[in-house]
């Protein structure tokens, strides 16, 4: 991989522990001779606070400290394809995280020599009309917005349609297999794979969670829809409006220290 000159740092909000390990992963890069920014709102002592689209064009990776919302937030409002370092401090899980604090410092020291590689994977969008979604890496929930109704939901894939009574469905990345997929019994897959999960929730009519390849999918139902990105961001659609996923043109690129075989299995325990 190419020399790091430049990094720009994100943080949980409001999470003290990860402002402290900003201030110091920053104070070591910039020890290092490596440019450091903080993406707004955090603030570090010394350095410039630039705004999330800025990153493009200033930093050659970035650090995002704290869950894997946090993660997940940075690859959604950073643009391009810039590789990002996970750094869980104060998250529950960290299933999508690199770097712990007890090895925090030895893994910045390691990515300065260079003993690191990218580990990319795939993001999917949805849009409406004209509208365009921000982009999910986990998974976008497709659900009734009319709890008091159980709409008719079409799917329409790879030249087939498949209409079906339900709650709503989640179009899930391998990434995402062990998120919102895995509570609702969908398979786990290898998250290098090239693939979707689509899994029906509450079906009147028993349908299978199914693997696909990576198409576009056409979802309309017969009354408004939520549309939930990544478990964080909530869209509504019109009863009748079709809602398109597919493949964001975008991968996201992972900083890694160690190659591992099921990193997300063996992040649950199992």
């Amino acid at each position: 991989m190419a020399k790091v000159r430049a990094v720009a740092i994100m943080t949980k909000r409001k999470s003290e522990d990860a402002k402290a390990a900003a201030e110091k992963i920053s104070k070591m890069l910039r020890a290092a001779g490596v440019g450091t920014f903080a993406i707004s709102p955090l603030k570090i002592s010394g350095c410039d606070t630039i705004e999330p689209e800025q990153a493009k064009g200033k930093a050659d990776l970035v650090f995002a400290i704290g869950g894997d919302g946090t993660t997940l937030k940075a690859f959604r409002v950073i643009p391009g394809d810039i590789p990002l370092l996970s750094i869980n401090i104060g998250g529950h899980r960290g299933i999508l995280s690199e770097v712990y604090t007890n090895n925090m410092e030895s893994a910045v020291k390691e990515m300065l020599a260079g003993k690191c590689f990218y580990d990319s994977r795939i993001r999917i969008q949805a849009s409406a009309g004209k509208e365009a979604f921000p982009p999910a890496l986990n998974e976008i929930l497709l659900t009734r917005a009319d709890l008091s109704r159980t709409p008719t939901v079409s799917i329409k894939l790879m030249g087939d349609e498949i209409k079906h009574r339900m709650d709503g469905i989640v179009v899930s990345t391998p990434t995402g297999s062990t998120g919102h997929n895995l509570s609702i019994g969908g398979p786990v897959l290898h998250e290098g794979m090239s693939c979707l999960i689509l899994s029906p929730i509450a079906p009147v009519n028993k349908m299978p969670q199914i693997v696909i390849p990576v198409e576009e999918i056409v979802v309309k139902s017969t009354h408004r829809m939520h549309i939930v990105v990544d478990g964080q961001e909530t869209f509504t659609v019109k009863a009748g409006q079709e809602v398109r996923v597919a493949r964001y043109p975008h991968d996201v690129r992972f900083l890694r220290l160690q190659k591992k075989g099921m990193r997300q299995l063996a992040k649950l325990g199992f």
